[in-house]
């Protein structure tokens, strides 16, 4: 069954009047883990780019990018609620926050693992010395996105 995107869909690059507690819902829904509100508005308060969608006045996409201005721009915590994913969403949400960086001499991400080629299609490209030090490193690993080597 093919869906259509609702064309009325509304769009913010603001937290002025953001429920975090149902930013908090989508990350689940979408699943992208449990995230609590105060984390999430800290985290979406630092970042320089911030993108929103609204299908109606229901929260259902964002994105956001930590940016320094001039060097590096990391898009991050990209999510749509099941609803709307695979109709092309994630892919605008990943555009603006693209577009939202430029200037910049670096755009990086990672991936949800698995999910590596949508990203490809939108121009990023594999990094062969990217590194992270996780919170969870063992959870990390077991998720796919560190190796021991």
């Amino acid at each position: 069954m093919s869906q259509e995107l609702n064309v009325s869909l509304i769009w913010s690059h603001s937290t002025d009047g953001l429920d975090w507690d149902e930013l908090t819902a989508l990350y689940a829904a979408a699943p992208l883990g449990n995230k609590n509100p105060i984390g999430l508005k800290t985290a979406f308060t630092n970042s320089m780019f911030k993108c929103f969608v609204y299908d109606g006045e229901k929260l259902v996409g964002v994105g956001r990018a930590l940016a320094d201005g001039v060097d590096c721009s990391y898009i991050c915590d990209v999510a749509l609620l099941p609803s709307h994913q695979g109709l092309g969403l994630g892919k605008q949400i990943v555009a603006r926050l693209v577009a939202l960086s430029r200037g910049h001499k670096k755009i990086i991400l990672y991936s949800v693992p698995g999910k590596e080629s949508f990203y490809k299609t939108l121009g990023f490209k594999r990094m062969n010395t990217a590194m992270a030090i996780f919170e969870d490193q063992a959870g990390a690993q077991a998720r796919g996105y560190v190796n021991e080597t």
